[in-house]
């Protein structure tokens, strides 16, 4: 029995000291899964605190899964890769320690967005996130085709790290 309630008790202070964003100097690292029409893959990304509520970051995306009647879509059709700036509003909203809602701008190989996310951790060290991002300015505003993948509406959500 003294061991159940140690245990509680450690896991109940882990989930206290909980937070989602520190700010300048804070590391999140996500890995997670990404989802847009025609396609489903892989994301990763890191996001750096240089301010009390803003960060940068980079991310990385791969489509695994590929639906279209034009054939097998390349390496470079399915790579993506961006750079991003968010403003962390989890502390201006005072919802929770544990949680962050973060829009911002990104900067990618097919075009300039936004995205909004929100983290949720669990304890110390992992959460929970999900992200909606959308192009504002697309290289190529007739894109058609493989041209599409990554360069549209995607959803996101997987783990996420304090580091």
């Amino acid at each position: 029995m003294k061991k159940i309630t140690i245990l509680i008790l450690v896991l109940t202070a882990s989930f206290a000291n909980a937070q989602a964003f520190k700010g300048k100097g804070d590391i999140k690292f996500q890995v997670g899964a990404t989802f847009q029409e025609y396609g489903t893959g892989i994301v990763s990304g890191a996001d750096f605190g240089f301010g009390e509520n803003l960060s940068y970051g980079f991310t990385v995306g791969y489509l695994l899964n590929t639906t279209t009647a034009a054939g097998t879509p390349k390496f470079g059709d399915r790579a993506d890769a961006k750079a991003r700036f968010n403003a962390n509003l989890g502390n201006v909203l005072n919802i929770s320690d544990k949680f962050d809602l973060y829009p911002g701008l990104d900067l990618g190989t097919r075009n300039f967005g936004a995205h909004i996310g929100a983290r949720y951790f669990f304890t110390n060290g992992f959460g929970i996130y999900s992200e909606a991002g959308i192009p504002l300015a697309k290289y190529n505003p007739d894109s058609v085709g493989y041209e599409r993948f990554n360069n549209q509406f995607v959803f996101q959500f997987g783990a996420s790290f304090n580091l």
